[in-house]
């Protein structure tokens, strides 16, 4: 088939530090082209692709030497589909609404995944004005607010084989991963490796909108001994971060739609410890990949439990449900029900 993917601007492809989403997008074009199939990327010009690249702006905007009106950019990405959108079979846009109208109107069939929350406000009406438009979600917790809306599958996300080496050695520290926001839950993640007696390893960044979040909550008790942060990480440094912790923290506080981090944990043979909440019970294996809890107390019980959880079915259980691959040919059979009509 030939396949155009609409990617985010506001991250490289796939992204230089964060960007769950871009690097979901990377994965994916990368595994369609392995599979046979002619795609074509929109996304900013310092993306990196085995598929054909089509710069739509420079430099991803986030980490961009100047400000850009993000709109000014998004007007010139959907410009450029709107160009060439009959050259393609299918487009598959990541970029959440905006491209609704154009590609309504351009009467070549699409889909839209939805990677972030839609428990807001607003949503309900643009599902209406769009009842035809298909959407996959990643995960089925993800639906629940926009239950009418057009969907046409649940596909989880998976990241290749062997982008992590898995590490069956015990871990010697706790690990968190993710923004610093509350949500998120990282002074719960503190407060629980205090408990027992481990040091936590913080790779996270610090949104500008939570700087005073960050200073007044988290920076007092980073002492560089058993509280340390260690900002971002790339892919390279992701590996080790990951593989040398005893386990993930993931006491999240919001109805994640999926949690990238949890799979990529998996993935090194680290188990995670995540709170029930949004995706994460369709996720982790309970007692196989890590443990579900509802609180503190029950985290804490599940760290002293850990050593439990066989490094090695952790691993197996990442190749059995959440690889690259295993993505790209469910996303191939859904292309495949739209352009049949179904």
């Amino acid at each position: 088939m030939r396949i155009a993917q609409i990617a985010p601007l506001a991250e490289s492809v796939p992204p230089k530090l964060y960007g769950g989403t871009e690097r979901v997008v990377a994965w994916l074009v990368d595994e369609l082209v392995e599979l046979g199939h002619e795609v074509t990327l929109f996304a900013s010009g310092d993306s990196k692709t085995r598929g054909m690249l089509h710069p739509v702006w420079p430099r991803a905007l986030r980490l961009g030497r100047s400000r850009t009106d993000p709109n000014a950019a998004l007007a010139v990405l959907l410009e450029a589909v709107s160009r060439r959108a009959k050259e393609f079979d299918i487009v598959h846009a990541h970029i959440d609404w905006l491209h609704l109208p154009t590609l309504t109107r351009s009467g070549i069939p699409f889909v839209t995944t939805l990677h972030g929350r839609l428990d807001l406000p607003d949503l309900p009406a643009v599902v209406r004005e769009f009842p035809r438009a298909c959407f996959v979600s990643i995960s089925d917790h993800q639906r629940g607010p926009l239950a009418d809306a057009n969907w046409c599958g649940t596909i989880y996300h998976g990241l290749p084989a062997g982008q992590f080496l898995p590490s069956f050695k015990p871990g010697k520290y706790l690990a968190f991963l993710g923004r610093l926001t509350a949500e998120k839950g990282p002074e719960e993640a503190i407060r629980i490796a205090r408990a027992v007696g481990m040091p936590i390893r913080i790779a996270a960044k610090v949104p500008r909108a939570e700087t005073g979040y960050f200073r007044e909550h988290i920076e007092p008790h980073v002492d560089k001994q058993q509280v340390e942060l260690v900002g971002e990480v790339n892919d390279t440094t992701k590996q080790p971060f990951l593989a040398e912790a005893a386990a993930l923290l993931f006491p999240i506080r919001w109805p994640e739609p999926f949690g990238l981090v949890m799979i990529e944990a998996m993935a090194c043979g680290t188990p995670v410890i995540a709170y029930r909440s949004g995706s994460v019970p369709e996720v982790i294996d309970e007692g196989i990949t890590g443990f579900i809890v509802d609180d503190e107390s029950q985290a804490i019980e599940a760290v002293r439990r850990v050593s439990s959880i066989d490094r090695r079915h952790v691993r197996a259980r990442f190749e059995e449900r959440f690889t690259a691959r295993r993505m790209a040919e469910d996303y191939v059979r859904h292309y495949r029900r739209i352009l049949r009509g179904c």
